[in-house]
């Protein structure tokens, strides 16, 4: 099936665009000079502010939709490798789960699906930079 990409785009207007891709660099390109989606053509330029790399596009594809689904608030903690923020913005805030964990029940929330060790990601911070960090 080949690589796939996952990335968050900030578009001028400050709204955050979430895709994925088999073509990277072309993708980011075909965004930069208005042959891309309709949205960033509308709010060039685009700005790369995160990046996931996993070894199947179908794997990137279903990172998408669940990133997609996501606040602005979580999306922010997740561009800004804010784990924390990310993990309590991710957990079940219903009257339902209270009760459950003051019982003490082994029930599964909302929690955020962790990345598997053969997927890289990458914050604001690394691709401002160019450089990796030892959190991959």
């Amino acid at each position: 099936m080949g690589i796939g990409y996952m990335y968050i785009l900030e578009c001028s207007n400050g709204a955050y665009y979430t895709v994925s891709t088999k073509y990277m660099e072309l993708r980011l390109k075909q965004h930069q000079s208005r042959e891309g989606a309709n949205f960033t053509r509308k709010h060039l330029p685009v700005k790369l502010v995160y990046l996931e790399i996993f070894d199947r596009i179908d794997k990137a594809f279903y990172r998408e939709k669940q990133v997609q689904g996501w606040s602005r608030r979580k999306k922010e903690a997740l561009i800004y490798g804010n784990k924390n923020l990310l993990h309590e913005l991710a957990a079940c805030k219903n009257e339902t789960h209270f009760r459950n964990v003051s019982f003490g029940s082994a029930q599964e929330t909302g929690s955020a699906k962790e990345t598997s060790s053969s997927e890289e990601t990458r914050s604001v911070k690394e691709i401002e930079t160019g450089k990796e960090t030892d959190s991959n």
